[in-house]
């Protein structure tokens, strides 16, 4: 089955070009000019990856993260008009699992979308379900239980766990976790890393503010601890 990207666009000349850049990678493309049309549609499209542009009117892509992670953890990149640390973090924290900046380049565009569709599915690691404290992870499964009551973590927050859990006790540079989690070597950003392990951290943790399993080493990294 073709895969499928949904992008949420409102400049015509830009949604063109990235429909064509995609097309040429030998995906299908769909498209929205809106965010309210995207979310209206969302469920009929059935996109593999959605890339929706921050600066939409009306809708803009901040909303349309969060409501899309209301409902599915299909894989988000967001589009912004420059890398502004604020629309960076605000958009990751809305949901999104990366970024990219306009004027787009394809090439760039292309590789950070197949690298979001390689953890799509759950890989079938062979590994045996693993405790650590009050956490049981299901690697195979894609299952995570937290005092036996299962969490839903998004495909990236998944892999991210997962690395930290395989290496336990051991602190992970950022660059070592871009490498493993979003498969980027050398245009990765530390900024998903800190975001998304903020965000695990209000899933997995009693008191995110006082992590006690994924604690931050200053200036080193982050590890999983029992």
């Amino acid at each position: 089955m073709s895969i499928q990207i949904l992008t949420i666009e409102d400049d015509e000349r830009i949604r063109t070009a990235v429909r064509f850049a995609l097309e040429d990678e030998g995906w299908k493309v769909l498209e929205a000019e809106t965010g309210e049309q995207a979310l209206e549609e969302f469920n009929s499209m059935s996109p593999d990856v959605v890339l929706v542009d921050i600066g939409l009117p009306g809708v803009d892509g901040f909303e349309v993260c969060r409501s899309l992670r209301r409902v599915s953890d299909v894989p988000i990149i967001m589009v912004t008009a420059r890398d502004d640390t604020h629309d960076v973090v605000a958009g990751l924290e809305a949901g999104a699992d990366d970024y990219v900046t306009k004027p787009i380049a394809p090439k760039e565009l292309s590789a950070r979308i197949r690298a979001l569709l390689r953890r799509v599915k759950p890989e079938d690691t062979g590994l045996a379900p693993r405790t650590i404290g009050d956490l049981e992870i299901v690697p195979d499964e894609g299952i995570v239980r937290k005092s036996g009551t299962e969490i839903h973590l998004t495909k990236t927050e998944f892999h991210l766990l997962c690395e930290l859990s395989d290496q336990i006790g051991k602190v992970l540079s950022r660059e070592h976790l871009l490498e493993e989690v979003w498969g980027y070597d050398y245009f990765g950003d530390g900024r998903l890393v800190d975001v998304h392990v903020r965000r695990l951290r209000t899933k997995v943790e009693t008191d995110p503010a006082h992590p006690r399993h994924v604690v931050t080493v200053r200036g080193m990294g982050y590890k999983l601890q029992p």
